[in-house]
């Protein structure tokens, strides 16, 4: 019921700025054609659809693609910097350094490295979304209760067997923490990419949309992506609870 009131909450947050933003436009705030209003996005969505739904095909391809990518290459990197670290004081400063990089700036040398096929997208997803998942999971190993770790070896487990059966389901959490933050920045990243060099895609699109002033098509495909992350994000959070029902609190039961 908590969780209910707040979604309820959260909807009627969203409403009202809606509200806002359509009698903001309306009342003449501001050029029609720079910030079209709420109704007339809707009815872009409508218009649309078919335009719309072919181009987010393209790009929650790349998304989710982009993010699978990423979260393997971050849980291998995690693991071996958690093994050895010697690598992880080698590595962790060029991880932090990497995010130092201006995502417009990379994505188009890539597209001129790897052309305009789906490479560069991949590229540029699972570049800004990998830090966020090596720097959760590494915090989640690093959590681990050290009594664990010690009640395992008086067992004379291996050093192997610690891992699967003590590190990594200790470290889980952060690895959904992480994917979780990298839906929403793999979003972004794949907007980047789109722009630098596509064909195809929302951020394609949105591209295009803007020269044309089909300013209400534009903010349409940017309310497609918004939509395509929350549900992920969603999603996640619901593989986490079912995944991690020992590990999983809702905000509302810390109260007290």
């Amino acid at each position: 019921m908590r969780r209910a009131l707040s979604w309820w909450r959260a909807l009627v947050v969203v409403l009202a700025l809606i509200g806002v933003w359509e009698l903001y436009v309306d009342l003449g705030g501001a050029d029609p054609l720079i910030l079209p209003p709420a109704h007339a996005v809707a009815q872009s969505l409508y218009d649309n659809r078919g335009l719309l739904w072919s181009s987010f095909l393209v790009t929650a391809q790349e998304i989710v693609l982009g993010i699978l990518l990423a979260t393997g290459a971050a849980l291998a990197l995690a693991a071996v910097m958690h093994f050895v670290p010697a690598l992880r004081r080698a590595f962790y400063p060029i991880l932090v350094a990497s995010q130092t990089i201006p995502v417009p700036m990379l994505a188009p040398l890539l597209v001129l490295w790897l052309g305009f096929g789906i490479g560069p997208k991949l590229v540029v997803i699972a570049l800004v979304s990998f830090f966020p998942i090596v720097v959760t999971t590494m915090a989640g190993f690093a959590a681990v209760d050290a009594e664990l770790i010690k009640l395992m070896r008086t067992f004379d487990a291996t050093r192997r067997r610690i891992f699967w059966m003590v590190e990594l389901p200790s470290a889980l959490p952060g690895v959904f923490t992480g994917v979780k933050i990298a839906v929403v920045v793999a979003v972004i990243g794949a907007l980047f990419a789109e722009q630098a060099g596509a064909n195809a895609g929302l951020g394609y699109l949105f591209e295009q949309s803007i020269p044309q002033l089909l300013t209400a098509r534009a903010y349409a495909a940017v309310v497609v992506m918004s939509v395509f992350a929350i549900v992920l994000f969603a999603l996640l959070t619901l593989a986490e609870r079912l995944t991690l029902p020992w590990a999983y609190r809702p905000i509302g039961d810390l109260d007290g």
